[in-house]
C-alpha cells in the first residue's frame, strides 16, 4: 500500500517527477496497468490508436524480411502489426509488467532504452510508440536510434501530441483531462490516466525535435500529425 501512494504522488502533485525519479515512476505505472492496457486503450481513443499504429508501420517503407526493433513495446501491439506487413519484430520494454502481457509471440526483452545492448548498425529500422513523453533523456534517445540503425534504415515514432485547431485542442482537453482520468480511475489505475494528459509536457515541440534528430544523423526527419492533431507521427532515415 505505501509503495502504491508513493507511485501516486508523484503523478498527483503539480511537479512532474524528472530524472532517475520519472525512470522508476514510470516503470511502476506500466507494471500497475498492464493487466488492463489494452482494453482500457481501445475505449479511451475508440479503437483510433489501432488506425495510429497500423500509420507507423506503413511510415517505414522497408523491404519485407527487415528486423524492427519496437522500443517502449508495452503489450506488442506494433509488433503484431509489424509481422502483419512482413517484418521480423523485436520488442523491447522497461516494464516487466508489460512485458509480461505482451500478445505478439516476438523476441522480448527487458531493458533500459536509452542503453540498447545491441551492436551498431544491426537493425533496419526502428519503431516506437507512446513514449517519447515517458523517457529521462530524448536526445540520449535518439543518438541511440542512430547507433543501431544501420545506413538507410528507417525509424518511425509515435506519440500523443497537442492538436493545433483551436476546436479540436479544446475538445482534447476536456476529454483527456477531465473524462480519461475518470475512465482510468474506474477500469485500472486513476493516476496513471491522470499523468496521461499532463505528460505532453515532457515533450519538445515539433521543430525541436526535428532539430534533435536532425543532430543525431536523421536528415530528413520530418513530423505529421494524426486525426487532427491528437497524435503525431515522426519518421526518417538513417544518414
Amino acid at each position: 500500500m505505501a509503495a502504491t501512494t508513493k507511485k501516486r504522488n508523484k503523478w498527483d502533485r503539480n511537479d512532474l517527477p524528472k530524472g532517475a525519479e520519472k525512470v522508476e515512476a514510470v516503470r511502476e505505472m506500466f507494471d500497475a496497468i498492464a493487466p488492463r492496457y489494452d482494453f482500457v486503450n481501445r475505449l479511451m481513443t475508440f479503437r483510433l490508436d489501432t488506425r495510429w499504429r497500423k500509420k507507423t508501420v506503413l511510415a517505414l517503407k522497408l523491404p519485407q524480411g527487415s528486423r524492427i526493433l519496437d522500443l517502449a513495446s508495452g503489450t506488442g501491439d506494433l509488433c503484431i502489426e509489424l509481422e502483419r506487413h512482413g517484418y521480423r519484430a523485436i520488442s523491447m520494454d522497461l516494464s516487466f509488467g508489460m512485458l509480461s502481457a505482451d500478445r505478439s509471440g516476438s523476441p522480448r526483452t527487458q531493458v533500459d532504452i536509452l542503453k540498447l545492448p545491441i551492436p551498431n548498425s544491426c537493425v533496419d529500422g526502428i519503431t516506437c510508440g507512446f513514449a517519447l513523453r515517458n523517457l529521462e533523456n530524448l536526445q540520449t534517445f535518439f543518438y541511440e536510434l542512430a547507433r543501431v540503425t544501420r545506413q538507410g534504415g528507417r525509424i518511425a515514432l509515435l506519440d500523443v501530441s497537442v492538436p493545433t485547431n483551436r476546436l479540436v485542442r479544446f475538445g482534447n482537453k476536456i476529454y483527456f483531462g477531465r473524462i480519461v482520468p475518470i475512465i482510468g480511475g474506474l477500469l485500472s489505475d486513476r493516476a496513471a490516466y491522470k499523468y496521461l494528459p499532463r505528460s505532453v509536457a515532457y515533450l519538445p515541440s515539433p521543430e525541436k525535435l526535428l532539430a534533435m534528430l536532425h543532430e543525431c544523423g536523421f536528415a530528413d526527419a520530418r513530423h505529421m500529425q494524426l486525426s487532427g492533431g491528437l497524435t503525431q507521427l515522426i519518421v526518417a532515415t538513417r544518414n
